[in-house]
């Protein structure tokens, strides 16, 4: 596992309580999985706050849970508010005495790097998001019915993921897909709001109504996921790549 401190002031905000305050938060990646978590030294937790689970969560992991064993999970309670699960202590050396607190959605109100709101997961110092127009020429299928052609891509490219094709909506044959009701958000690109499922495939593109402005030029434009598509590149059928979202559970509404 690799772990790194970092420079940040941190904070976790329940109804108004800091029940993280850290100005030297340790970042961690797990093994084989790209977006990293913080772990804390208790002296910068309300840890009078927390109290021990009598057991794990129920259900199977998701895109929030450790990523390993973990030693203890934790209840945190904020005046009448008891969120269940909230933090841990994971089985790790590398991680010895340090608490980490959940990212799902509810369990935290706010995220705060420096004055900053996050959302999702803490932002990797060493990730880089650049998104570059293009002419190529792409189309996007699934079980032989055609969903998009287009030669006026935007190519976004980040780091740890596949290159995504954010097509002009003019361009996607949006009467072969349904609209979702799913959202979602990313600490680089902002808030997808617009979610299309397809038979099999939930939640299989995606547009970003109003995204943040390193990545303005894919502004309303539809991407999908390649591990779910077939997709062709100038007329050369590219691979599904395989990532963290080829498990449909790991992408908004995922079951």
């Amino acid at each position: 596992m690799r772990v790194e401190i970092s420079d940040k002031w941190v904070r976790a905000m329940v109804d108004g309580t800091a029940v993280v305050d850290s100005r030297a938060p340790m970042l961690f990646w797990e093994p084989e999985f790209p977006v990293p978590s913080y772990a804390f030294d208790p002296a910068d937790v309300r840890t009078d706050l927390l109290t021990p689970s009598t057991a794990g969560p129920d259900g199977p992991p998701s895109f929030f849970s450790p990523k390993g064993p973990v030693a203890r999970w934790f209840d945190l309670q904020v005046g009448d508010r008891v969120i269940p699960h909230a933090a841990w202590t994971r089985d790790d050396p590398a991680l010895e005495g340090r608490i980490t607190f959940s990212w799902a959605p509810g369990a935290m109100d706010r995220w705060l790097e420096e004055e900053e709101e996050v959302h999702s997961h803490p932002r990797d110092p060493h990730k880089r998001v650049e998104a570059l127009p293009s002419s190529r020429h792409i189309t996007v299928s699934l079980d032989g019915v055609l969903l998009a052609d287009s030669k006026d891509p935007v190519l976004l490219f980040e780091t740890y993921l596949p290159t995504r094709y954010y097509l002009p909506r003019e361009d996607v044959r949006l009467e072969q897909l349904h609209e979702g009701s799913n959202h979602s958000h990313c600490p680089y690109k902002g808030f997808a709001s617009d979610y299309w499922d397809a038979p099999g495939s939930p939640s299989v593109a995606w547009s970003y109504p109003d995204p943040y402005p390193a990545v303005a030029r894919i502004k309303g434009r539809i991407a999908f996921y390649n591990e779910s598509v077939d997709l062709t590149v100038d007329g050369e059928p590219a691979p599904r790549p395989h990532s963290i979202f080829s498990n449909t559970r790991n992408r908004p509404g995922g079951e």
